[in-house]
């Protein structure tokens, strides 16, 4: 099949999954209000230090409460597989130990100095400090599984943050080398991405139900929805959506995302010879992120990407569709097209 017959079989089949309307994260979150308050003591509880500084530096975390997004995932996974039990709260507090350890530690090699409009922790106590305590949150996330004896829930975790580690690495080796094609791409993104998802979802059906094949549909639900997400932020780079914020920040690190590695399959190469000029600059004008931006709208870019968001969104919605019809079931379609319609 053709390129662009992938394109139009791919929109009409993510048609269905796009539905015209605005969704709220809160909307969503709305179904587990009462469950968010108690993993959030679950969650502070895990953080408590007797040492001073770390529990100031702890307590500073904690302020910035963030969207919560893995989180809901885990609570909604476990109503949708049968019901929250004390699993739940410990695996939500588990992802979210390990996702704020590999925030901090991922400022820290970026040399970044806000998070979501906030000091990052190395600006305000420098790199040590920061890297001691990302250390510290992965440790706390240990212990909370192994003082319960929650195994099954370690074992996810930590593959999922073998896959993180892996395909960060990847990207690294690849963007040195600029031969990135559309499977290690979708490589790259499955694990730096889709696997903290994805084990939000198993932990989240685990601590519901011990049903293998309940857990590895959910399991596959989460892939798929960490992919979308990610090309959902790949789109944001080009400007395919307008979110008040810079784009070409993927570009000026020479990361070749799926709308540009589409663009240049798919032109000539006497057509690629100038893009990836633009590519291997070390800083990039305004002018050549226009550039390459209206090359990749115009060879397709955008659209194909779409497609391919839909097309996992849709594979999502139709695992969700196996489960009973629930409240629960209800907000995590929401969230699913959350992900794809979200604005930032």
């Amino acid at each position: 099949m053709q390129h662009a017959e992938v394109i139009k079989a791919e929109e009409e089949r993510g048609a269905a999954v796009m539905p015209p309307r605005s969704i709220s994260l809160q909307a969503v979150q709305d179904t587990v209000a009462d469950e968010l308050k108690e993993f959030q003591r679950y969650f502070r509880e895990a953080m408590r230090s007797r040492v001073a500084l770390l529990d100031k530096v702890t307590q500073y975390v904690l302020r910035q409460k963030g969207k919560r997004i893995r989180p809901t995932i885990v609570l909604l996974s476990a109503k949708v597989c049968g019901g929250i039990t004390d699993v739940s709260y410990r695996a939500a507090a588990l992802v979210e130990l390990l996702h704020t350890a590999t925030l901090v530690h991922d400022d820290v090699v970026d040399e970044a100095e806000q998070r979501r409009g906030v000091f990052s922790i190395n600006a305000l106590w420098k790199n040590k400090i920061a890297v001691l305590l990302g250390d510290f949150l992965l440790s706390r996330g240990l212990l909370l599984s192994l003082e319960h004896n929650d195994y099954k829930l370690l074992h996810i975790l930590s593959d999922s943050v073998r896959r993180m580690s892996e395909g960060e690495l990847l990207q690294i080796e690849k963007t040195r080398r600029l031969d990135i094609d559309e499977d290690t791409y979708f490589r790259i993104i499955s694990d730096k991405t889709a696997s903290l998802i994805a084990a939000c979802t198993s932990c989240g059906a685990y601590s519901a139900t011990k049903d293998p094949e309940a857990i590895d549909r959910m399991h596959t639900l989460g892939e798929n929805l960490g992919l979308a997400f990610q090309i959902r932020d790949d789109l944001f780079d080009y400007g395919a959506v307008d979110v008040g914020k810079p784009i070409g920040i993927d570009l000026q690190e020479k990361k070749l995302t799926l709308p540009l590695i589409y663009a240049l399959r798919s032109t000539t190469p006497a057509g690629r010879k100038p893009i990836m000029k633009i590519v291997r600059k070390k800083r990039k004008s305004r002018d050549d992120l226009r550039t390459v931006r209206q090359f990749v709208t115009e060879t397709g870019g955008l659209d194909y990407a779409r497609a391919k968001m839909n097309a996992c969104v849709d594979e999502a919605r139709e695992i969700l569709l196996t489960f009973p019809p629930t409240p629960a079931r209800d907000a995590m379609m929401d969230l699913i097209d959350f992900v794809v319609l979200r604005q930032q």
